[in-house]
């Protein structure tokens, strides 16, 4: 079995979480798919680059974890804690229907997976 793997960045700024609004209805957190010969490190400032137009840089890792993204399909989860000293003006990009500033302390109202809860909870 070949494992698919989705590295995802936890950037927190003044309180409040980055999350990505996907094609299911679930808020989840900016990152993608590991691609060949890439570093996970890579690929989560790669991907908040064309997710969110965002410049990171990935810090620490959070979680390393697996989850059925839907009935049949699961995924290594793969989390860093993520920092920007640049522009944070975010531009949504065509994998997403929104994007948004969660402050943590409404994150439990909001319609996102177990598995990114632990990793915003780890920073």
């Amino acid at each position: 079995m070949r494992w698919v793997v989705s590295v995802k960045g936890v950037l927190i700024v003044r309180g409040a979480v980055l999350l990505c609004l996907n094609d299911r209805g679930e808020w989840e957190l900016p990152g993608g798919q590991l691609e060949d010969g890439e570093r996970p490190r890579e690929t989560v400032v790669r991907e908040l680059a064309e997710e969110t137009a965002l410049h990171v840089r990935a810090g620490r890792l959070l979680l390393a974890d697996t989850f059925e993204v839907v009935p049949g399909r699961t995924v290594l989860i793969v989390a860093y804690e993520c920092a920007s000293d640049g522009d944070l003006a975010v531009t949504v990009s065509e994998e997403h229907q929104a994007l948004r500033w969660t402050p943590l302390d409404e994150l439990d109202a909001v319609a996102l997976p177990e598995i990114y809860r632990r990793a915003v909870r780890a920073v």
